[in-house]
């Protein structure tokens, strides 16, 4: 099950898709609640009707151990198709806005509405979350869809597009295979929405692209997400979810730890506990040829990371070597400063450098210092502590002693701030990406005798009428 070069989508077959579901959105077929939600519902059984299939294609691309693409992958997505269904009356329902008394007669209502023909591009590292997520709040919202999966996950994205293709409304919702001049040509085009999932440097070519054409865009990017080790931290707890959050898809996560602060007080128990959770991980070598581990996406990926595993100051105290099967094994670094080359850029893999710093105070120092990160992660029960990480730095989200399961919490919305991205999605919030608040009004006639004041030619009556918000009170301070 692979795809090769063969299977990428031509520019006449771009646009011929693009006409095709452009016109599917002009005919009105995705907006109608019964259509959605037997979209939805056919989304969750190409899931689970097929589940060994995707659980195959993400082993072939990603090496991924079989529970991991069934909880990270597989399971999310069959639970965010269910409940947007669910819930779909409630978030489609048009909302009364409280008016002043002298408006309610106005009707004014709020209609959420489809924004049009949505574009989604998604990432290789999980690529069938956050392909199908995005796409069961674009469903939901009634917005037909194109879709384009990473090159670099291409088993996968050839079973997307044969599943979507056999299970949802072919007309509406279409995979298009390709690598950088495929993306070139469907950014060229327009389009009521884009999501995007990526690199920060792919984030920007996005985005002034769909500048364009005035396109609104959510950019879901990444950035060294840090972690804080405060002295009263559990140190044996706060090891063994660091750990759990660094090895998830062998780093290659947008939410995973990318270093940690830890004060010189307490580092070297602090080492000591990780180096003790990493043996209780791995009890035979993770790179055992029986050993069932994620790999690096490709040999590029594979030598950046080795490159920077062999240029670093600090000391590697666990893992620090790879194989041929592109495998590398969890690697703990100590002694790392600030301008050491791990810290330079999101590292994206399964590396974890160790900074020490005098204190908390200088832990938040350095996250403030840099660009916003997609998540900060912070381990402490000290509500000093909180206090100070939630005033004085600034993340897509701020977790408090554990790492990456933040994202279980559909219910929240989830993006980053500054370069780590904008717009947010999860649940409710993807319904919301894809549907513009459509205002609406219906003025009577008899509404004419009160609002004769409007019309020229102007008086010192009506001046006085129509001008009188400029002189409400205003309370002391």
């Amino acid at each position: 099950m692979s795809a090769s070069n063969s299977q990428y989508s031509t520019i006449e077959q771009i646009d011929e898709i693009y006409a095709r579901v452009a016109q599917t959105w002009k005919s009105g077929v995705t907006r109608p609640l019964d259509y959605r939600r037997r979209q939805l519902l056919q989304l969750a059984r190409m899931i689970q009707e097929n589940k060994t299939l995707w659980e195959d294609a993400v082993l072939a691309d990603l090496g991924k151990h079989r529970q991991e693409c069934a909880s990270t992958e597989l399971g999310p997505t069959v639970h965010g198709a269910l409940h947007a269904a669910e819930n779909l009356e409630d978030w489609a329902r048009p909302e009364k806005p409280k008016v002043d008394s002298w408006r309610q007669n106005w009707d004014a209502t709020v209609y959420p509405v489809p924004k049009g023909t949505a574009l989604l591009i998604s990432p290789w590292n999980f690529p069938i979350v956050l392909t199908l997520l995005p796409l069961v709040g674009a469903i939901a919202a009634g917005c037909p869809v194109v879709i384009k999966p990473s090159e670099l996950t291409p088993t996968v994205s050839a079973l997307l597009a044969r599943m979507i293709e056999q299970y949802l409304d072919p007309n509406a919702y279409v995979v298009i295979q390709g690598a950088i001049p495929e993306t070139t040509k469907l950014l060229e085009l327009r389009w009521a929405h884009i999501l995007y999932t990526g690199s920060g440097r792919v984030g920007r070519l996005v985005a002034a692209a769909a500048a364009k054409h005035v396109t609104p865009v959510t950019l879901e990017l990444g950035g060294k997400s840090p972690v804080i080790i405060a002295p009263d931290a559990d140190l044996d707890l706060a090891a063994r979810r660091v750990l759990f959050g660094k090895v998830q898809n062998s780093g290659q996560l947008c939410v995973t730890p990318d270093y940690v602060l830890v004060p010189t007080a307490i580092a070297s128990d602090f080492k000591a506990a990780m180096l003790k959770a990493y043996a209780s991980f791995f009890p035979i070598n993770p790179l055992d040829a029986e050993s069932q581990w994620s790999k690096i996406v490709n040999h590029a990926q594979y030598q950046r990371l080795m490159n920077l595993i062999l240029t670093t100051k600090g000391t590697v105290i666990a893992g620090g070597v790879g194989d041929f099967r592109r495998r590398i094994a969890t690697t703990i670094v100590s002694d790392v400063g600030l301008d050491d080359p791990l810290m330079e850029e999101e590292l994206f893999g399964p590396i974890l450098p160790i900074v020490e710093v005098e204190d908390v105070d200088a832990a938040i120092s350095v996250v403030a210092d840099r660009h916003s990160p997609l998540a900060l992660y912070v381990f402490s029960n000290d509500e000093t502590v909180k206090q100070k990480c939630l005033d004085r730095t600034n993340s897509g989200s701020l977790i408090f002693n554990d790492t990456v399961w933040q994202i279980v919490v559909h219910e929240m919305p989830f993006g980053g701030i500054g370069e780590s991205g904008y717009g947010s999605y999860f649940s409710k919030n993807t319904f919301d990406v894809f549907t513009h608040r459509r205002s609406y009004c219906n003025m009577p006639a008899e509404l004419e005798p009160f609002i004769g004041h409007r019309y020229p030619p102007y008086t010192d009556d009506s001046y006085k009428i129509m001008c009188a918000n400029v002189n409400l009170p205003i309370p002391k301070n």
